[in-house]
């Protein structure tokens, strides 16, 4: 679905001759002149916000169609931080947010798509992709569980899947929260040091950021290859929280207010009804 793109630090993947070291993580323009002056963003925030909840309640109404939001990041990049910022105020009954984990024996047992075409928004709902089918060509390459030939497949596979998913009426949105890895480091640090984030801190997290250049790698090859119009990457720099939300919230509004999602009409004689 094509929509008039907000301006925004995000920046939406053009196609396969992108790069990531073309977008700064600490980018925050054109929302301000210093990445310190943010006196507009919490209100244009609020209003965002206030906007998606109406938008939401329309698509839950009409009944029709359906909006999937994919988050992917490196370690501590924000995952959960943007989506409970972007949800706040929204019904949950018509939101559906997914993690995915390590597959299990069930899972292991089908192809690595089965278990998320199963997550995947119902008509009048948004759903949500904290990690998601894109592991398959990030963590499991990096580690070396499939081979290249495998990986290189499975952008083919994920590109018609996700064609699926618009032609039957999902209007599909993914975005990479790009952190730099001197961020990943104070925020890691930062869960270390606070006792009340010590159950966030995954000493497995140090040996996967020793993997930092394979991953940004995996992701920028993924990223190019799977960004067709019906389903657009958008990389949002994310070393600063504020701006990354301020992004996101613009951007899944605009798309929302695209769709311009419709309640139905009443099958029944409004003006006949009387309440006494």
């Amino acid at each position: 679905m094509k929509f008039d793109l907000p301006k925004t630090p995000a920046v939406q993947v053009p196609g396969k001759s992108f790069r990531l070291d073309q977008v700064d993580p600490d980018d925050s323009t054109p929302f301000v002149h210093s990445p310190d002056d943010k006196s507009e963003a919490s209100p244009r925030l609020l209003q965002l916000r206030e906007r998606l909840s109406q938008l939401q309640e329309l698509l839950y109404a009409e009944h029709k169609r359906s909006v999937l939001l994919v988050f992917q990041a490196m370690d501590t990049g924000g995952k959960d931080g943007t989506i409970k910022n972007l949800l706040t105020g929204v019904n949950p009954a018509g939101v559906r947010v997914s993690s995915f984990k390590a597959p299990s024996a069930e899972e292991l047992s089908h192809d690595y798509l089965w278990r998320i075409h199963a997550e995947t928004p119902k008509r009048g709902h948004i759903g949500v992709f904290n990690r998601s089918h894109y592991e398959d060509v990030l963590i499991t390459r990096v580690h070396g569980l499939i081979e290249e030939k495998t990986w290189k497949r499975r952008y083919e596979d994920i590109n018609n899947f996700e064609a699926l998913l618009a032609q039957n009426g999902t209007v599909v949105l993914k975005f990479f929260l790009h952190i730099s890895k001197a961020e990943q480091a104070q925020r890691l640090q930062a869960r270390l040091d606070n006792p009340t984030k010590h159950w966030k801190f995954d000493p497995n997290d140090i040996k996967e950021r020793k993997l930092w250049p394979a991953y940004q790698q995996a992701y920028e090859d993924a990223i190019r290859h799977c960004s067709p119009a019906h389903a657009p990457w958008f990389v949002v720099p994310a070393n600063q929280k504020w701006a990354r939300d301020l992004a996101i919230a613009e951007i899944v509004v605009a798309a929302l207010e695209a769709m311009n999602p419709q309640p139905p009409k009443a099958i029944y004689d409004v003006a006949a009804q009387v309440i006494e």
